[in-house]
């Protein structure tokens, strides 16, 4: 045929070019924006010039901006696991709050309880996922919605964002605070207390860790910051901590953190995944690494079994 004609002719074919990987500093500024150092028009400003090199916008914003329809790893229909919402005190914070709680179908005595903390934009499905996933490990876990005082996420991270920046910090501290202490004693629980989260939600777990040393029996921060330069001598851990060899907003962090942890002979460990982004568990955007995100979460299940 006219194909194998040509071939034989010595003609080369085009091909499909491989996909041109997306510029690391489309990422960085993703990170500023997505905390608040940049807002959107000039986020997308920047991305404009990119765009101009070659680049899609509708790929640079498909791989940054998070797709929660392929994320979810386990359904809330899963029969192995049963989800609802539940609203615990907050005295100190707002009054009262809510969260997502998830409990292993068909359990028989005490199970061990995890905090599951989100990032800076309310409880999205992703970190609902998260939740079903360490229930579906046998785990008690309870993810917490900073946002419902205000009505709870909104459905979009963008304006949950806005939300939960519009809140006051220190009574979004309280509420977590209470939700660990809700937890710890949930009637169902063992009485042993973990808690993991992200960005925000990395955090919180450090600060956790710094205002009750004794009552969190396992803490796992995925990059997040530590906890107020007062509080850190309280922290003894055990600690698991996971970072991003790519995201120096968070790792610039760490040596002055670490250095506290060492003076406290505090337990912990550190894990840095090297050539990937903060973010890297999230599976719904372009930062997602598989094979670090699936390391990270197999040493976060393991380090609570031990401990919990």
């Amino acid at each position: 045929d006219r194909r194998a004609a040509l071939n034989d002719a010595d003609t080369n074919f085009p091909v499909t070019a491989e996909p041109r990987p997306i510029p690391q500093e489309a990422f960085d500024w993703y990170d500023e924006y997505a905390h608040g150092f940049i807002d959107r028009r000039t986020f997308l400003s920047r991305l404009s010039g990119l765009a101009a090199a070659g680049f899609s916008m509708s790929l640079l914003t498909s791989a940054l901006m998070p797709n929660y329809a392929e994320a979810e790893q386990v359904s809330f229909n899963d029969p192995e696991i049963k989800a609802r919402y539940e609203v615990f005190p907050s005295p100190k914070g707002h009054g009262e709050s809510r969260g997502y709680l998830v409990i292993p179908s068909g359990l028989e005595g005490p199970a061990p309880t995890v905090l599951v903390i989100h990032e800076n934009r309310g409880l999205n499905p992703y970190v609902k996922d998260v939740a079903r996933r360490l229930a579906k490990d046998g785990f008690i876990a309870f993810a917490p919605d900073a946002l419902y005082p205000l009505g709870g996420y909104p459905g979009n991270d963008d304006e949950g964002r806005s939300m939960q920046r519009s809140m006051e910090r220190a009574k979004i501290e309280e509420d977590f605070i209470a939700a660990a202490r809700w937890l710890k004693s949930h009637e169902s629980g063992n009485g042993k207390l973990g808690a993991v989260g992200f960005c925000f939600g990395g955090y919180i777990v450090n600060l956790l860790a710094a205002v009750m040393p004794d009552q969190l029996d396992a803490g796992v921060p995925f990059y997040g910051t530590p906890a107020a330069e007062e509080l850190r001598p309280n922290v003894r851990g055990p600690l698991m901590v996971q970072l991003g060899g790519l995201d120096k907003r968070v790792n610039d962090t760490w040596p002055g953190y670490e250095k506290v942890l060492k003076e406290n002979g505090a337990d912990y460990t550190v894990h840095v995944y090297e050539g990937v982004n903060h973010g890297f568990h999230n599976d719904s955007t372009g930062r997602y690494a598989p094979e670090e995100a699936e390391l990270a979460w197999s040493r976060t299940v393991e380090f609570f079994r031990k401990h919990l």
